[in-house]
């Protein structure tokens, strides 16, 4: 396996600290969400940056993917990261809702898989959280 990059950020006081990159281009306070008990305002969590990056990544490989069968796409991929609480603690889920035009419904879809099998982040959540994907 050969190593094309590393990102390294450190997380100081947990859901109530902050974090940041070694490169100093993410330095973010972080809360809990309102809904998790947090003060709500002007603070990410953990959840939103996993969205984030998740998105971006599925993005990339929906893009990739579409590229390799001839089509030139630009979609737009959100991802809603749930939390839940199960017996033994917490548990994420997530919704990947993809927009793309300029391909017929059923290509799409079938994109949308190859790029599910292809991303890093469904690679590394595997059989480990619930992924549900939604094509536009």
């Amino acid at each position: 396996m050969e190593a094309l990059y590393t990102a390294v950020a450190t997380s100081t006081g947990g859901r109530s600290g902050e974090v940041k990159s070694a490169d100093g281009v993410i330095h973010l306070q972080l809360r809990p969400p309102k809904e998790m008990g947090g003060p709500g305002g002007a603070y990410t969590n953990p959840e939103q940056l996993f969205a984030a990056g998740y998105a971006a990544c599925f993005s990339g490989a929906y893009g990739h993917v579409a590229l390799a069968k001839g089509f030139r796409v630009r979609p737009e991929v959100t991802a809603e990261v749930t939390i839940h609480k199960v017996s033994d603690g917490f548990k994420l889920s997530v919704v990947m809702h993809i927009h793309v035009e300029g391909i017929p419904l059923k290509e799409a879809e079938e994109l949308a898989h190859e790029a599910h099998a292809f991303c890093p982040y469904s690679r590394a959540t595997r059989g480990n959280i619930d992924v549900q994907i939604n094509v536009k």
